[in-house]
């Protein structure tokens, strides 16, 4: 099998849209899961140019709505390939708002997608290296290579406590709880 790589540019993709009411929540702004479902199908776009295959989503790394987004705003949204390891992408992806009528952008959401490829029976397949060409791509590339160990061993102690719940009951009463009589 030969290795291909390829530069970050090729599978660049970016995507502006303008905010409607009807992408609305009941305060008047953007619906968080309407930015996430967009931000899902860039991830996507991003990952199945880069791989020449199609592509599912894997994970989501953290999503931190930072300001939210107004109706009549243009939101436009960057995705590009930080990171690839045998089958899988990391996609980061920068989400901005812009006031069509002032000319301010801000910046509203940063997130990163770890997507796979598959082929056409559903098994994951091995996607083409990435050529890294300035200290910003080695910098992402880095990040995401700690950000996938910390995700790791955040799992692992998690999955290796107990969390039995007697255990926890005195610690519990420091937080806005109220412990039924019957755990006791």
């Amino acid at each position: 099998m030969q290795k291909t790589f390829k530069k970050i540019e090729k599978s660049r993709v970016v995507i502006s849209e303008l905010m409607l009411p009807s992408h609305s929540n009941f305060s008047g702004k953007i619906h968080g899961g309407y930015i996430l479902s967009l931000m899902d199908q860039i991830a996507f776009a991003c990952a199945s140019k880069h791989s020449g295959e199609y592509c599912v989503t894997a994970s989501v790394n953290t999503v931190n709505f930072l300001k939210p987004i107004e109706i009549g705003e243009l939101v436009t949204m960057k995705a590009s390939i930080n990171y690839v390891g045998n089958t899988s992408m990391v996609v980061g992806i920068r989400v901005e708002s812009e006031n069509i009528r002032t000319g301010a952008i801000k910046h509203c959401n940063s997130s990163f997608f770890t997507m796979v490829a598959k082929d056409d029976t559903g098994k994951s397949v091995p996607v083409p290296g990435i050529v890294l060409e300035n200290a910003t791509q080695v910098r992402r590339f880095v990040k995401s290579i700690y950000r996938n160990q910390m995700t790791r061993e955040g799992d692992k102690a998690l999955n290796e406590k107990d969390f039995s719940a007697s255990e926890y009951l005195e610690e519990l009463k420091n937080y806005k709880v109220i412990i039924d009589e019957s755990l006791s």
